[in-house]
């Protein structure tokens, strides 16, 4: 039994109609206009909507654009008095599954709601399928089996079907965009792109037109009119990677463009709808940045909405094995089949500051120097099978002995996060010193851009 709403002017279509449907065994909900039909719809579930052509005021095509303008996925059956070609054409055109005409012959309105809703199952179930094969992908892609990972799909299964905007947060190397796609792959949008920006790699001068697009004649060089990343993302997600690094002016534009789905090419004078989905994505504190005069408070609420933690690779227990064995099958090229016990524990010994990223760039190029069909230590680059000890023999020069905080007064979390910073300067030199100080090779080495590594090594002075 299907529960379907007739909406008709006129009484004596609705006593044909109920009629007809209640013999058929399903349940009729009876409207008089367009209004009336949305105020049933706010508080009934329905699985098929009949309605007439011509009403006075609000028309059935009117009443076709008020249910998508209001996110209503009801499958439609048009009725009019007037039966031409043109009718019907336009009808479909707007989105109506199927067209009869008055009077209403029972017989063939038994047969057009029967495959109405027959369409409405099969799409269902497409949809629902779909749905299924979105989580398997994402789960194939993204691997893992900790606690912590596991966790962070399910916040992103929760997340991915509302159009919340949601903060990727987390270190270089930790994957931010395989999660955004995971979002979109899972989300209603999943048709449309996925349209990626790197706001800290954008070039200088360029950035606004990059983003919004550009009108022609607006700039020397603009020989015809662009349309921008943001209006190419149009019904689909927007991912915004390293926003910390977006420049303030452009922080503004971006905050009215989402506050008003609405940009302005540069040069022009009209305004484009944009609707889209923003997935945002920081390495860096935002809330420090606020602080600093460096990020507007308002846009970090607008792109907060939710805000999902990525875990360092050193929080994501036994994951490391399973990760490097997976980079193993795609760079081992058949010839490379597996790793021996020794490599297996030096890769779990080691903090792998650059996380996920920098591990992929390890055993990559230990396929490349492998002898054999396995791994072993000799093929591991030497920062990772010495890190370890070197971190150890550093941490005496910044925290207590067997590695406790000199300090009693630390608390847990600042203790941690001393050691880790002794880690990651202990890393950064060793890096620097094997590339001869060539900080775009050094970057590259360990997975994160030459901008990001800058501002490490000036952060830890590490040039002095």
């Amino acid at each position: 039994m299907a529960t379907i709403l007739c909406v008709d002017d006129e009484p004596s279509v609705g006593v044909v109609l109920e009629d007809t449907l209640q013999r058929m065994g399903h349940e009729p909900l009876l409207a008089r206009s367009a209004d009336e039909a949305l105020a049933v719809l706010g508080r009934t579930p329905v699985d098929l909507i009949i309605s007439d052509y011509r009403m006075p005021k609000t028309t059935g095509l009117d009443l076709l654009a008020l249910l998508k303008a209001q996110g209503y996925d009801v499958p439609l059956i048009m009725l009019t008095g007037y039966a031409s070609i043109e009718h019907a054409v336009i009808a479909i055109k707007s989105g109506a599954i199927d067209y009869l005409t008055k009077p209403v012959v029972p017989e063939a309105l038994e047969i057009a709601v029967g495959q109405a809703l027959e369409l409405a199952r099969l799409r269902a179930e497409n949809e629902a399928f779909r749905e299924e094969v979105g989580r398997y992908h994402a789960a194939r892609e993204i691997v893992g089996e900790s606690e912590a990972l596991r966790r962070v799909l399910q916040t992103i299964a929760a997340a991915a079907p509302t159009r919340a905007t949601v903060l990727l947060e987390g270190e270089s190397g930790t994957g931010k965009e395989l999660f955004a796609q995971a979002l979109h792959d899972q989300s209603p949008r999943r048709d449309r792109p996925m349209i990626t920006i790197n706001c800290a790699a954008m070039p200088e001068g360029l950035v606004e037109s990059s983003l919004f697009g550009h009108e022609k004649g607006a700039f020397t060089g603009a020989i015809r009119s662009k349309p921008g990343l943001v209006e190419t993302a149009h019904r689909g997600t927007l991912f915004l990677d390293e926003i910390a690094e977006l420049p303030a002016t452009l922080q503004v534009k971006l905050l009215r463009a989402l506050q008003e789905r609405q940009i302005r090419r540069v040069g022009g004078t009209g305004l484009v709808d944009v609707d889209v989905r923003v997935v945002s994505a920081t390495n860096r504190d935002l809330r420090d940045a606020i602080a600093k005069g460096h990020f507007r408070e308002e846009l970090y609420y607008r792109i907060n909405v939710i805000a999902i933690h990525l875990p360092p690779l050193r929080e994501r227990a036994g994951d490391v094995r399973l990760l490097a064995h997976t980079f193993l099958k795609r760079f081992g090229q058949a010839r490379v089949t597996g790793m021996d016990d020794a490599a297996a524990e030096a890769l779990d010994r080691y903090g792998w500051p650059g996380n996920v990223r920098e591990l992929q760039n390890v055993i990559e190029r230990a396929c490349a120097l492998a002898d054999g069909s396995l791994i072993t230590v000799k093929d591991l680059p030497d920062h990772v099978l010495q890190g370890h000890a070197r971190a150890a023999a550093a941490v005496p020069s910044a925290l207590g002995e067997g590695g406790l905080p000199a300090r009693t007064d630390l608390t847990l979390k600042a203790a941690k996060d001393q050691w880790l910073q002794v880690l990651e300067v202990s890393y950064l030199r060793d890096l620097l010193a094997r590339h001869d100080g060539n900080v775009s090779s050094a970057a590259k080495a360990a997975g994160i851009d030459r901008k990001t590594f800058h501002r490490l090594i000036n952060k830890y002075d590490l040039r002095a």
